[in-house]
């Protein structure tokens, strides 16, 4: 009679043969299935984006840096292009339109002048995420989600914090003409201030004539105690038109480079208003790869936002090692 577990074993021998076998005669079934899977998660995708950035602004360079990272990291395929006057921006929105990508980023910073270009997108079916500026139109025109920050809610911050310095009578210093997003910071620390705010206009294509107009501003009037740029470089003019001046006056400034960081940590700006426009290059990118690839719409018609966080004299130098990167 046959011993039982050698039978047993002989079986188990039998599939060890067996499996290879059947392993091999599979292989074309199998890897047609591994390879659908990898094609249903890598599925080619374009992203177009189109901001109000102009060529060279520090600002923008990092948004288009995370932006195409992400396109790096997923597989993704991201085109950019940026042009600050309105009517020029919509006409780069409509010929990316045109080529039919599977997602669409706008900042607006003049949302009525991009409003009809953007709705063109949604009308042809391309989801479309703004990012930075455009908050509170950006669900009424039709976009998913907005990646950014408030930019009121920043302006309050910006001015309890000035208010926290014993500023009282702030120049805010706006770089981009009819950009609301600009004029919303400006408002917010005119809100929580309990001072003065002073809009001044600049021009941040000009920025030697931006520190002249700071540096006229704070000689015809020297009970200017605070100064409040919107921009990287604009703080950098300031910070130097300040010296000239041989003002008093404290500065503070939304955005962060090196150069801003250095000066925080030098002790000649108070703090940054950081709204990492890292992530706001490279979130908007990956929500609608995924979308694209997984059905995944993201934010529920809210806004995610990347902001704002505060940069100061105790959390600078770790920001400036992001910064030297091009990241923050």
């Amino acid at each position: 009679m046959e011993d039982p577990l050698m039978k047993l074993k002989s079986r188990w021998m039998a599939a060890l043969v067996v499996l290879p076998l059947a392993l091999t005669g599979c292989t074309s079934t199998t890897n047609t299935a591994a390879t659908t899977d990898a094609a249903a998660s890598g599925d080619p995708v374009t992203i177009a984006v189109v901001t109000h950035g102009s060529p060279g602004d520090t600002f923008w360079d990092v948004v288009k840096s995370g932006a195409e990272q992400a396109g790096k990291d997923l597989g993704a395929t991201v085109t950019y292009q940026g042009d600050g006057d309105p009517v020029k921006q919509s006409q780069l929105i409509d010929a990316a339109v045109a080529t039919h990508p599977d997602g669409l980023i706008v900042s607006m910073a003049n949302p009525d002048g991009v409003k009809n270009a953007v709705e063109k997108a949604v009308a042809a079916g391309i989801p479309v995420i703004t990012i930075n500026s455009g908050l509170e139109q950006s669900r009424e025109f039709g976009a998913q989600t907005h990646v950014g920050q408030s930019e009121f809610i920043a302006g309050q911050g910006a001015g309890e914090q000035l208010a926290a310095a014993d500023v009282s009578n702030v120049i805010c210093v706006i770089h981009e003409a009819g950009n609301t997003g600009l004029e919303e910071r400006c408002k917010g620390a005119a809100d929580t201030l309990g001072g003065s705010v002073t809009n001044v206009q600049v021009d941040v294509a000009n920025v030697a004539d931006a520190q002249n107009t700071i540096k006229s501003s704070l000689l015809a009037d020297p009970s200017i105690d605070g100064v409040l740029t919107l921009n990287p470089g604009i703080a950098v003019a300031a910070s130097q038109a300040i010296e000239e001046a041989a003002s008093s006056a404290k500065l503070a400034t939304f955005d962060v480079s090196s150069d801003v960081t250095q000066l925080i940590l030098d002790g000649k700006i108070l703090f940054a208003v950081d709204q990492q426009p890292y992530s706001q290059g490279y979130l908007p990118v990956t929500f609608l790869t995924l979308q694209a690839r997984n059905g995944d719409v993201v934010g529920g018609g809210m806004p995610v936002y990347s902001g704002p966080g505060f940069v100061t004299k105790d959390n600078a130098e770790q920001v400036a090692k992001f910064a030297k990167n091009g990241t923050r």
